[in-house]
């Protein structure tokens, strides 16, 4: 048996595996990608329906918070007789009040989300403006701009409410949606490019290989 036989076999199968494992990263990063897509359409649709974007970010906001408090209260009940029982059982049980509310009063629930979401950009712009004038690092004007937008930003929602959390909520449930997808879309895409190069040289290091122990393996004619 020569050279060629006993290595031939050896190397066959680990090109094998190595193929079906980029293979398996491909189309892995091809869900993804697909995946990024249906957030972004989700994320499209939700821009446009934003009444809708935000009654359903409110159900499903009820439904985590109910989830939550159904979970919170079984590990809080299997952990009986500790320190943090009660805790556990105060913090399951506002939870499970928060969803049930949530999910009778969805648009009460949007108009409160909203306004504390202005008071958020209102204290977070001047913040970050006072912070800006003051410090006057190197990071000056981007800062500022950033405390205008969000100051802004938080006069137009609360100047409007009530009528603004019809929309505000699903807007940024919209945007998150969108980005999201985006993000899925770029590294799946990516994703599959450098699986895709990486198969191409592992493919092209396994022809190399058997080109190498081919020439090598040859018996040696008498002279």
């Amino acid at each position: 048996m020569d050279g060629s036989e006993s290595a031939g076999p050896g190397a066959t199968p680990g090109a094998a595996t190595a193929k079906d494992e980029t293979a398996k990263l491909s189309r892995g990063f091809g869900w993804l990608a697909a995946l990024g897509v249906i957030l972004v359409l989700a994320g499209l649709v939700g821009l446009i329906y934003t009444g809708l974007a935000t009654l359903t970010s409110m159900l499903l906001f009820g439904w985590l918070l109910l989830i939550g408090g159904v979970v919170g209260l079984l590990h809080a009940i299997q952990a009986r007789g500790t320190n943090f029982f009660w805790l556990g059982v105060v913090v399951a049980a506002l939870n499970i009040a928060a969803g049930v509310v949530i999910m009778s009063r969805p648009e009460a629930a949007a108009e409160a989300l909203t306004m504390f979401a202005a008071l958020l950009f209102l204290t977070g712009g001047v913040f970050r403006l006072a912070g800006s004038l003051v410090v006057r690092g190197p990071q000056f004007g981007w800062t500022l701009l950033q405390g205008t937008f969000d100051l802004l930003l938080g006069i137009l929602v609360l100047a409007a409410w009530p009528s603004s959390s019809k929309y505000v909520i699903g807007t940024f449930f919209g945007l998150a949606l969108l980005f999201d997808g985006l993000g899925l879309i770029a590294t799946g895409y990516g994703g599959r490019r450098i699986v895709g190069m990486v198969s191409e040289r592992l493919t092209a290091e396994a022809v190399e290989g058997d080109e190498s122990v081919e020439s090598g393996g040859k018996p040696v004619q008498p002279e």
